[in-house]
């Protein structure tokens, strides 16, 4: 029907409204006024302009933050930090977000955080969400976010707690830290594993993709082998189940379960680590246990870089620094006896 006008309604509204579909546009609006020779005049421009943009061609619809983030979750995107910054642009188109509008959002959430803080929980994740949209900006990061990358392990006694800590929970969750402390792997790769990529027979895994969107082999210790051999296998059916684990993206439950298995053992991981540390102590003991460098941990395929892996280089002295030991000391002198006394 075409572009006409709907008269006043007495008692509910004193203006015309125009109403009907032209050129592929629909409207229903009031023109706020009651002169029917303005609204008519109204209604011809209207007409004008759905004329103008059907032959300009269809409108490129701009994404929101909020619809950009929901297609960057779905493509297994990291969730961990999105709540709040969902909140705080919420329906804000994504061409209108700015460095301003970053540095303010990073005031805002975490007025008090650390410039590493900052960038980790606002300008990666927006940078994140932006460039799955397909939009390439860049934007300057908060002074001091480059900092040396926090390393923090486990030693023996605590990993072993943890581990018992996590199997006090649930058998899947005590077999997920325990594959995490021995194959290296992140989070996101073990939960990714299906059992169909699982050969216990030879001691091997598959990720099909991890973060850096390549495949690559575990090796599975007998002790990781033993706690997947206890867990029930269940089937995939219509694209479901099939998952070691369970769950097969992070979620919120994970969290509550390793702050659980942390009372139970007595340890404490820091903050903003969270399961990230048996990654952390895995490569410790890598080098410190079996003498691994950075081109063996590298070579396992679970470090893409060496620049990557060289943030354990100075978990040990190096051989350069070990050649201290060859540099000269003094001899032993000789106890001074005085002959006399007094």
């Amino acid at each position: 029907m075409p572009y006409t006008l709907a008269p006043p309604k007495p008692g509910r509204s004193p203006f015309y409204r125009i109403r009907g579909t032209e050129f592929g546009r629909y409207i229903n609006r009031s023109t706020k006024t009651g002169d029917k020779r303005t609204a008519q005049k109204l209604l011809l421009a209207e007409r004008d302009e759905a004329k103008r943009l059907a032959l300009s061609g269809p409108v490129k619809e701009i994404p929101t933050f909020a619809s950009a983030a929901l297609s960057y979750m779905q493509g297994d995107g990291e969730k961990r930090y999105l709540a709040p910054l969902l909140k705080h642009f919420g329906e804000k188109p994504l061409d209108e977000i700015g460095q301003a509008d970053i540095d303010g959002a990073a005031v805002a959430l975490y007025p008090d955080a650390s410039a590493a803080t900052r960038n980790r929980e606002v300008y990666t994740p927006i940078s994140s969400v932006l460039k799955r949209a397909g939009i390439e900006k860049r934007f300057r990061r908060p002074r001091g976010s480059r900092s040396t990358p926090r390393l923090h392990w486990l030693d023996e006694g605590p990993a072993f707690r943890l581990m018992d800590g996590a199997k006090a929970v649930n058998e899947k969750f005590g077999a997920l830290v325990t594959t995490l402390l021995y194959c290296g792997c992140r989070l996101s790769d073990a939960l990714s594993l299906n059992w169909e990529d699982v050969d216990l027979k030879n001691s091997t895994a598959f990720v099909r993709k991890t973060k850096n969107g390549d495949p690559v082999p575990l090796n599975l210790p007998p002790i990781v082998v033993a706690a997947l051999a206890n867990l029930p296998r269940t089937p995939i059916r219509r694209g479901r189940g099939g998952g070691v684990f369970g769950s097969r993206s992070k979620n919120g439950r994970l969290y509550v379960w390793l702050e659980e298995a942390q009372k139970q053992a007595g340890v404490t991981i820091p903050d903003g680590i969270a399961f990230h540390i048996f990654r952390h102590t895995h490569a410790t003991w890598r080098r410190r246990k079996t003498g691994a460098d950075t081109t063996a941990l590298v070579g396992t395929g679970l470090w893409k870089s060496r620049q990557a892996a060289a943030v354990y280089e100075h978990l040990d002295p190096s051989e350069e620094a070990r050649k201290s030991n060859l540099l000269p000391t003094p001899k032993r002198a000789k106890p001074v006896r005085n002959s006399k006394r007094l």
